[in-house]
């Protein structure tokens, strides 16, 4: 089966809450929607005295993830708060309260719309500064949300090469860390997938045969095609059906029989770093042999349409599918007749 879906709630929603975008993204006969994390610094604050007693799940004013208590970290929903923990809050959430994920994750599979959260767009797991621990917490965070929305796959970069330390540094850094975040996420033993993203810049971690690697050594961990990326990475070598199926056949062994992708227009350099993402129609990266791909292949996809537009390319992603695949179906029907009437006349 082949998703299509956006990148964050549809423009055209006319409501803004999760909710709202899932219910829009199923009413436009779409199947998928990422979610968009804002970078926000947590913050922490004592519970009120009527929290006390209270589930995560309970809390009405904010969106609380975890619960501190004597310096671990609680994530069970039904454990009740107590007078000396810490409660952790996420501001600018996706949702208003913690408590609102259970009834948006079954209302996403009643109305059958893959659920996936992007982590903020900046991270760096490899300088082992603040500013880390911080890029770590997102992690962590995504997870615990896409978990109780009994989501898919947590997408994120890992970190760039400033030239402040040397590759090979920032290289054992990031898989050390992503080694403690796994061993968090077993031990919790949360279901979505963590999903490492080509990247389409050259001083950042992430080009394929990277991504590859470290999906290659953890248990749980995803590689998640973004084509644009990839296309400005290496030069614009996404060009036809045997560019795309490369791709696609090289994924798929480490993708645990889901492929996560993404694609929008885009434009880069001649050093191979992308400049900015644009509409599908626009620039060389063309969506109908990724289409043609997908048919011969036939694999578990979704699509995440990560184009400005956002929606309207997410269905015009879908329907030039659905074109390609009618006129593949028409023509094998046509050959088969073709065939048998040979057949007949022997």
């Amino acid at each position: 089966m082949i998703r299509f879906g956006p990148a964050g709630i549809p423009l055209s929603c006319k409501g803004r809450t999760l909710q709202d975008g899932i219910e829009d993204v199923h009413n436009l006969s779409l199947s998928a929607l990422e979610i968009q994390m804002v970078r926000a610094s947590a913050y922490s604050r004592p519970p009120e005295d009527e929290e006390i007693g209270m589930t995560i799940n309970d809390i009405e004013d904010g969106f609380v993830v975890e619960i501190v208590r004597d310096g671990d970290s609680i994530t069970d929903v039904n454990e009740p708060i107590e007078e000396d923990d810490d409660l952790m809050f996420i501001p600018n959430a996706f949702a208003n309260r913690f408590g609102d994920l259970d009834f948006a994750g079954k209302m996403a599979k009643r109305l059958d719309v893959n659920l996936s959260i992007h982590t903020p767009y900046y991270m760096d797991l490899g300088s082992n500064t603040d500013l880390t621990f911080t890029c770590m917490n997102s992690i962590k965070y995504a997870a615990l949300s896409l978990n109780a929305l009994q989501g898919d796959v947590v997408v994120t970069s890992l970190g760039l090469y400033d030239g402040k330390m040397d590759e090979d540094e920032v290289n054992d850094n990031i898989y050390s860390n992503v080694a403690e975040i796994m061993d968090w996420w077993h031990d919790l033993g949360l279901t979505p997938r963590l999903g490492i993203e080509i990247t389409g810049q050259q001083d950042v971690f992430g080009s394929i045969d990277q991504v590859l690697d470290i999906c290659d050594q953890f248990e749980g961990v995803v590689p998640v095609v973004n084509f644009s990326h990839h296309h400005s990475r290496t030069g614009g070598t996404l060009l036809d059906v045997d560019d795309f199926l490369n791709v696609l056949e090289q994924v798929e062994p480490y993708s645990d029989g889901r492929i996560h992708a993404a694609f929008a227009g885009v434009e880069y350099d001649d050093a191979g770093n992308e400049r900015r993402l644009t509409a599908i129609k626009k620039g060389d990266l063309k969506f109908e042999p990724l289409a043609e791909a997908l048919i011969e292949m036939k694999p578990n996809a979704t699509i995440i349409s990560a184009s400005p537009l956002l929606e309207h390319d997410a269905m015009y992603m879908k329907i030039i599918y659905e074109r390609v695949l009618a006129k593949k179906v028409a023509k094998d029907l046509k050959e088969k007749k073709k065939a048998e009437a040979a057949a007949a006349g022997e």
